[in-house]
């Protein structure tokens, strides 16, 4: 038996779940996802901030329209907002890749300013002032509740009319007569429409589809937790780390996220912690504070995906009708996601999308760019 939909999604993340919740009232949406839940590879593993300078010029656009819903979403969603006061702190001991990076910042990022190293130590008071050459900080980076966006577009794509299936990895795409015939493991589907929100495994869907592929890359990034260090008020503490990206640390919980900042390339997989990186991220923060590590509670590690001018792929694959792609969000998928979802929905019902400067957009993102 085969069932049918208006359009079907491949990929249950925040992409997916973004798209299909904004589709759900207008046409019926079908959601594959391959795991048991969706959001298990990359969004489920996210400790994602708000941070609206960061990116290319394409994603600050993205990020300037996203605040909005971020800060107050509609009710139907949620009712509280999903920002919360964090700040960000980065520090430089010196080394020229640091330096560099800290004046970049200072140049580019609107609200970044230089503090002195007793003002950075008394927002972070386990950093080592012998480690610390100059400091910079932004106030105006926030935390993300990525748990509850995600389960809130989840529900109203549900509320909707539309359907989610997990455990239904997609071992089949095919077009026949203007149709996409979906294969998952013994089931069936079908729609005149295809989204590729699958992630780290998008260019996997396109090949099986026999769509080019636009040449994204999986990179992992590793996380440590922490127990607090005694007597840190985790509340009031900032994230932080080194300006050259060499490891970063962020409070969550009641822990201490440490990271590596690794972004070594993987193939897509259930991504592991490679014991090694994540060891000399651990020695770097190290050296950075006044806190031994004397135990981590559990690590994970988890992918995130990027095209090669660090870019999303969003819009209808040339020549393969039907066929849309929603790929390579990166580091900046959380915190794009309510205004990329919005544009998204729009190209897909052949709308013109809301948002300002759309033409720019859309072809910055389409995925013609890689022909």
């Amino acid at each position: 038996m085969t069932e049918t939909a208006d359009i079907i999604i491949i990929g249950g993340g925040i992409a997916g779940a973004g798209v299909g919740a904004m589709l759900a009232g207008e046409a019926r949406v079908l959601l594959l996802e391959g795991e048991d839940r969706p959001g298990y590879h990359s969004t489920g593993r996210s400790a994602a901030m708000f941070i609206e300078s960061y990116g290319n010029d394409t994603i600050c656009a993205l990020n300037r329209a996203s605040r909005p819903y971020l800060s107050a979403p509609p009710l139907e969603d949620l009712d509280h907002g999903l920002l919360s006061d964090r700040g960000i702190l980065f520090l430089s001991d010196g080394n020229e890749t640091g330096e560099i990076e800290l004046n970049t910042l200072l140049a580019d990022a609107p609200g970044v300013v230089e503090i002195s190293t007793d003002e950075a130590i008394r927002r972070v008071p386990v950093l080592d002032p012998r480690h610390i050459h100059r400091t910079i900080f932004e106030e105006s980076a926030q935390d993300i509740d990525v748990n509850a966006l995600h389960q809130a577009w989840l529900k109203r794509l549900q509320r909707l009319g539309g359907q989610i299936v997990c455990g239904a990895p997609v071992t089949g795409l095919f077009q026949t007569n203007d149709v996409w015939n979906v294969e998952a493991g013994t089931l069936r589907y079908q729609a005149p429409i295809i989204v590729n929100a699958a992630g780290a495994w998008a260019d996997n869907v396109a090949v099986m589809a026999g769509v080019p592929t636009c040449g994204l890359q999986p990179l992992r990034r590793s996380v440590a937790v922490l127990p607090a260090p005694d007597g840190l008020n985790m509340s009031d503490l900032p994230l932080f780390g080194d300006a050259g990206e060499s490891w970063y640390a962020k409070p969550e919980s009641g822990k201490l996220l440490v990271s590596p900042a690794d972004a070594d390339p993987v193939e897509a997989h259930d991504v592991y912690v490679d014991d090694m990186v994540l060891a000399e991220g651990l020695h770097r923060f190290e050296r950075a504070v006044t806190c031994p590590v004397t135990r981590v509670e559990r690590s994970w590690a988890g992918l995130r995906t990027f095209s090669t001018d660090k870019t999303p792929v969003v819009g209808y694959a040339a020549d393969h009708p039907g066929f849309f792609w929603l790929a390579g969000q990166g580091g900046y998928g959380i915190q794009t996601a309510p205004a990329l979802s919005a544009f998204a929905a729009s190209l897909i019902l052949r709308q013109v999308p809301t948002i300002t400067d759309a033409a720019t957009l859309t072809e910055a993102m389409s995925p013609t760019r890689f022909a």
